[in-house]
């Protein structure tokens, strides 16, 4: 074998061992229009259906359905007693707190007495369009135990790692609620900009990025005074955040680029901007931050990037649209969520 064989030889058992392939191990379907899917952490997985189908669905690891969750609520129930009868929602994101034990929803909009003037994707920001609420579940129970009034088109969650605080983006107000998870209230609204979207809290539970599409910049919210400074020129319309294990930097998908920016948080620049697909969404990270995993919603593919050097190592195709993505790190499986009805599973 000559000396250049050998070299490839050796790269190709180093890749397949350095970097396993995502085999497709099954696809889901049913009454499902899945904009997202989250794991709790305890081997429950969380699907938000919209108002194409108002449920949110839940799965074991044995991709059973465990429950359809309806988004059918009676506010004054809740607490909010100038809500009468049932309302229903629009569920969007998935955020858990207590270690798995809650699982808070966003809705996009509520449907019922009282809401006319629901926002959209292109709106203004003007502050006429309706709140919102946000629904505390109990994922040992599937009962929506708590409704949290937002702002005006809430989409994406994130709980602190110590569940004090949930924080949830206000597409439709241009702000960030800050929700107390104890007393499951809204205690304060931070202005950020033009549509945020993904957030990610550091493992301290002291600083909340936050993406604003309708910019370049990344917010950094200091979650004890709740002062507002940027990550400025990051790349056009970051929309996903995620954080790697040690906390050293921060990816970012770009919505308006095609590309993934790698942050280092030392210097507060972006230090890579690689190109995935078209419109990449959402976005998971390998629990030892080797990996990212980007689905490209316009271009009907998994992305799977080596965070090292941010090069591609695999592409997948996936069915229309896949928007949501979660890994699990106990089977290794990536979850891909499609919005035209399907959720895809992947085994590493």
């Amino acid at each position: 074998m000559t000396t250049r064989a050998f070299g490839i030889l050796f790269l190709a058992i180093w890749y397949s061992q350095s970097s396993p392939g995502l085999e497709l191990i099954t696809t889901i379907h049913g009454n499902i229009a899945p904009k997202s899917v989250g794991y709790s952490g305890y081997g429950l997985f969380f699907a938000q259906n919209m108002m194409y189908r108002h449920s949110i669905t839940v799965y074991d690891r044995q991709f059973r359905l465990v429950k359809t969750i309806s988004d059918k609520v009676d506010l004054a129930q809740l607490g909010h007693a100038g809500f009468k009868g049932l309302y229903r929602g629009a569920p969007v994101e998935v955020a858990f707190s207590d270690s798995g034990r809650y699982a808070w929803v966003s809705n996009y909009m509520m449907f019922g007495p009282g809401f006319a003037n629901s926002g959209n994707d292109t709106c203004s920001g003007t502050g006429r369009h309706d709140r919102s609420f946000v629904y505390c579940i109990d994922a040992r129970t599937f009962e929506i135990v708590h409704a949290v009034m937002v702002g005006a088109v809430p989409k994406y969650l994130a709980a602190t790692p110590d569940s004090r605080l949930v924080l949830v983006s206000n597409w439709c107000s241009y702000d960030v609620s800050v929700i107390d998870a104890r007393e499951h209230q809204e205690i304060r609204r931070v202005k950020v900009g033009r549509f945020p979207r993904g957030i990610v809290i550091d493992h301290a539970s002291e600083k909340a990025y936050i993406a604003v599409v309708g910019s370049y910049d990344i917010g950094v919210l200091n979650l004890s005074d709740f002062s507002l400074t940027w990550l400025k020129g990051v790349g056009r319309s970051p929309r996903h955040l995620v954080l790697d294990p040690h906390g050293n930097y921060l990816y970012a998908t770009l919505n308006g680029e095609g590309r993934v920016a790698k942050v280092d948080l030392v210097t507060g620049k972006a230090i890579r901007r690689s190109p995935t697909g078209v419109l990449p969404r959402g976005m998971a990270i390998s629990p030892d931050g080797s990996y990212l995993y980007v689905t490209n919603y316009g271009s009907n593919s998994l992305s799977k990037l080596r965070t090292e050097d941010m090069t591609i190592v695999e592409e997948i195709p996936t069915n229309e649209h896949p928007i949501g993505v979660a890994y699990d790190p106990e089977t290794h499986r990536v979850w891909v969520a499609c919005y035209t009805g399907s959720i895809m599973v992947f085994q590493e």
